[in-house]
């Protein structure tokens, strides 16, 4: 299919440079040369069924350039800057985020953030509703059976605590001001270990367990947080949720947003999502989960590159980012981001597209897939 494209992109330039070819020919001296294929090349650019797909060809590439040049212009226009609300110390709570507390109702909720720009199931059975505008004062809050907040989650300067503790804080003030993260967490009669010797530390304080996630790339600083109310974390009843449609959409949409949210606090602009590279990036991890690897290299020795031609994307600047074992894309992202390379693909100035893919292995770990391009 490819290579007809090629041909037919090829007798498409030559038909609108035939008049500039004639006369420079005419001015050479391979011009008799040329008087003899002459009626061979003018019969084949005047025959009308190739004169109409030619210029068929000019206006879909016409159009294609309309398009992407109006995508660029969007990406690349100033971010108008949204004002940060006031933060409160919460009142009877460790914490809170853009002055939202656990067992918060969602009318008031909505009566302060407006409706959610996006609603995906997430792993503890509920859904991620989040808010923000242009991914400014990003959040994500997930309820429970009565309406009442059961999780929050934000990665931008949101955080509040009555412990003093906010986005920026040093992990040594962490521990100083919370005491000894916890080392595993009970789940029925099972204890399940906590990884030790991560980017981040787990709590329980007031009933709710509190991840600190700390960016080790900017001095072990708190770079987000996530609040889960215990009730809620124990009723699920591993670290790993099983696969199911909607999980694997929710943490697809989940990784996209939280890019966007991490870009926008660098400074950078947003990535519009794309259909046609999450089908890329989806089948390298159902590929990754199917046959036991991980790598850039699949096992028929394709990149990501030979996956991303293969299936039409058309680039100038491209890159992936794998991830695998983590609980959710939450933690997927903030791993990605202490990840060097990783992190350089996430923060990279010239992109303007991402497709993300997901799939699940026989022990339901995630295998994530990020294809960004230009």
């Amino acid at each position: 299919m490819r290579k007809i494209i090629r041909s037919l992109l090829f007798l498409f330039i030559l038909f609108i440079s035939w008049p500039f070819i004639e006369k420079q020919i005419a001015k050479t001296e391979f011009y008799p040369i040329y008087e003899s294929i002459q009626s061979e090349i003018r019969n084949i650019i005047e025959d009308p069924n190739v004169t109409a797909a030619l210029l068929s060809i000019y206006d879909t590439v016409n159009d294609i350039t309309s398009n992407n040049n109006e995508d660029m212009n969007n990406s690349s226009k100033e971010i108008k800057q949204v004002e940060k609300p006031d933060l409160a110390i919460p009142s009877g709570h460790a914490f809170s985020v853009h002055n939202i507390v656990l067992g918060k109702l969602k009318t008031e909720v909505e009566g302060q953030l407006g409706q959610p720009q996006r609603t995906s199931y997430n792993e503890y059975g509920n859904e991620w509703h989040t808010y923000h505008n242009n991914y400014q004062n990003f959040i994500m809050v997930a309820y429970d059976e009565k309406n009442q907040v059961n999780a929050l989650y934000t990665n931008q300067d949101l955080i509040s605590s009555s412990y003093g503790i906010k986005l920026g804080s040093q992990k040594d003030e962490v521990i100083q001001q919370l005491g000894k993260p916890l080392e595993h967490i009970r789940k029925g009669l099972t204890y399940f270990e906590l990884p030790k010797e991560t980017d981040y530390d787990v709590f329980l304080i007031d009933h709710s367990f509190i991840t600190i996630f700390y960016d080790k790339h900017e001095g072990n600083v708190v770079t987000s947080i996530q609040i889960i109310r215990e009730d809620l974390e124990k009723r699920k009843k591993s670290f790993y949720t099983d696969e199911t449609t909607q999980l694997k959409e929710g943490f697809e949409y989940q990784l996209f947003d939280l890019t966007n949210a991490s870009r926008i606090t660098h400074g950078l602009s947003t990535l519009g999502w794309d259909d046609h590279v999450k089908e890329t990036a989806r089948k390298h991890s159902n590929d990754m989960a199917e046959l036991n690897y991980f790598s850039h290299t699949n096992l028929d020795g394709d990149s990501p590159f030979d996956r991303m031609n293969e299936d039409d994307i058309f680039f100038t600047v491209a890159g992936e980012n794998l991830a695998t074992g983590q609980f959710s894309s939450i933690y997927a992202h903030e791993g990605l981001m202490n990840s060097l390379g990783h992190r350089e693909n996430i923060l990279k100035p010239e992109y303007q597209f991402l497709g993300v893919g997901v799939a699940f292995n026989e022990e339901a770990h995630p295998y994530y897939t990020e294809n960004f391009f230009k």
